[in-house]
């Protein structure tokens, strides 16, 4: 099954050659550039290009490593002074090794796969298919979320120090995934770190394996940063790392709260105006485009980067406090969710392609129960629309929307035919309160998802057609991130409460 999703899935990527390049794609030919041409010394000073290295060192590694194959292609695409360069064997060696670096995704499948006791292997084939089909992984390289499956694969036969490893690997290739590092801290050190010493279930805190556990990640990270420590440059690559100085919003906004609360303000400024209210000036032809020092707002508070950080640790907190008191691996991996859930919705300069964080877990449970289907289906549907505007060309509008229709007939209605549950518990409802309410629910959530297919029609045409002169340019990207956000703040809500407020099951295993 696996090996005709890899067959499948590199003929589409193949198709797709000659289609959209994102600013990514000189990224990465930079970073290669860089990598090649430059000594290790100057890796993290370059900046001819304003796509500076600004990923973790193993990351940087894995640029080295590539580079030194890119001359069979063009070796042009090495002269850090080329910008933008775009030959065809440019474009054909990056699209290919992003093919051969995906097959990390999928041998960690199939590690994940060996480990799941769920006796519905139909079921687990196509959660396996949603992942390695995902539209997003389509658009954006699936290698780092190989090594984050890996970590979760060893998780889930209780190997908790190669978790920890590959969870540690992971974090040196990109850091972003540091916003799922308070679950693992919490997880490794409640289940690997306190053993049981008795019958009655008593853990004591075990030296040996916090030992080996802190060892072990201390050493990649020496591995990673070590050399560049030597050099005294450890302050240039977390100033690269980090760069707290852009903006509160990336160019286009990810569908966040941050989107919504820009909406906002510039709402209330149309009041403002008409009312005669006091405005902040500076903000008037601001619509925060992640530039350095674009933060503000015309009647809203301002937004500084160490209130996302506390935002994002307070909503962190509540699922964090529940693992500590059940370390199941399910509770674990509802924690990554909803950490992935809080950076993303909370935090500064937030990327839109960073909800992936969030859906890869999520889809290894989304059909645990009925309930965490149609929260995954909110969230999938509204993370993977968000990505619509990257592939902006007409030519590929309808490549897009076929590709997400043939993923969601596949995932959704394959999750739905296989779920073993009772199908009158959704189609019959009784006449008491809780099912009115749930039935009313279901109305809301079922017109929200039916409002895409309006968002799609007045984003791809009725704008066109009624602002040909060009007037109001951001009013589709504008609306495609304030409806997604609603969808993916509503999708965080939902399962929220299934995990707080729902009986306490991590130990009992569905549609095994």
């Amino acid at each position: 099954m696996l090996e005709d999703l890899l067959i499948f899935s590199t003929f589409i990527k193949i198709l797709l050659f000659p289609t959209y390049r994102s600013t990514d794609f000189e990224v990465h030919r930079n970073w290669l550039a860089i990598t090649h041409s430059l000594p290790i010394s100057k890796w993290y000073y370059e900046d001819k290009s304003e796509w500076t290295l600004d990923y973790p060192p193993f990351f940087a590694w894995f640029e080295w490593i590539l580079s030194q194959f890119a001359p069979l292609a063009d070796k042009e695409m090495l002269r850090v002074d080329n910008l933008n360069y775009t030959s065809d064997a440019t474009i054909y060696f990056q699209r290919a090794t992003v093919i051969i670096s995906e097959l990390v995704l999928f041998y960690a499948l199939k590690k994940y796969l060996t480990t799941n006791n769920m006796k519905n292997k139909n079921l687990l084939n196509i959660l396996a298919a949603s992942i390695f089909l995902n539209p997003g992984i389509l658009i954006y390289n699936g290698f780092l979320y190989g090594i984050f499956l890996f970590s979760l694969a060893y998780a889930k036969e209780g190997n908790d120090l190669m978790c920890g490893i590959m969870f540690a690997v992971l974090l040196n290739f990109k850091h972003i995934f540091l916003y799922l590092a308070p679950a693992y801290f919490i997880y490794l050190l409640r289940h690997y770190c306190f053993r049981e010493t008795s019958e009655q279930g008593t853990k004591k805190f075990s030296i040996k394996h916090f030992l080996f556990l802190g060892v072990s990640v201390i050493i990649i990270f020496l591995l990673s940063f070590g050399p560049f420590i030597i050099m005294g440059q450890l302050g240039q690559i977390l100033s690269r790392l980090f760069p707290f100085k852009r903006g509160l919003c990336h160019a286009y906004w990810a569908p966040n709260f941050w989107a919504l609360y820009s909406a906002m303000d510039r709402v209330l400024i149309v009041f403002a105006k008409r009312f005669g209210w006091t405005l902040n000036e500076s903000a008037i032809g601001s619509i925060t485009r992640g530039l350095v020092g674009d933060v503000n707002f015309a009647l809203l508070p301002q937004v500084e980067a160490n209130h996302t950080f506390i935002l994002t640790l307070i909503f962190q907190a509540a699922s964090l406090v529940k693992l500590w008191k059940h370390p199941s691996y399910k509770n674990f991996l509802v924690s990554l969710i909803l950490n992935g859930y809080s950076s993303f919705l909370f935090g500064w300069h937030v990327h839109e392609k960073a909800i992936l964080l969030v859906m890869i877990p999520f889809s290894l449970i989304s059909a645990d129960n009925i309930a965490l289907f149609r929260s995954y289906i909110i969230l999938a549907v509204s993370g993977i629309y968000s990505l619509f505007p990257l592939l902006f060309k007409l030519t590929e509008s309808t490549i897009k929307i076929v590709i997400c229709l043939l993923w969601i007939i596949l995932t959704f209605m394959g999750i739905l035919s296989n779920l073993n549950y009772k199908r009158n518990k959704i189609i019959k409802y009784s006449q008491n309160d809780e099912s009115k309410l749930s039935y009313l629910i279901n109305i809301i959530e079922n017109t929200y998802m039916y409002g895409f297919i309006i968002l799609q029609f007045f984003t791809g045409i009725v704008h066109q057609v009624i602002y040909k002169d060009g007037k109001y340019p951001f009013l589709p990207l504008l609306s495609t991130s304030v409806y997604c956000a609603f969808g993916v703040m509503y999708s965080w809500i939902r399962l929220s409460i299934i995990y707080f407020l729902g009986k306490n099951d991590e130990n009992q295993e569905e549609n095994s």
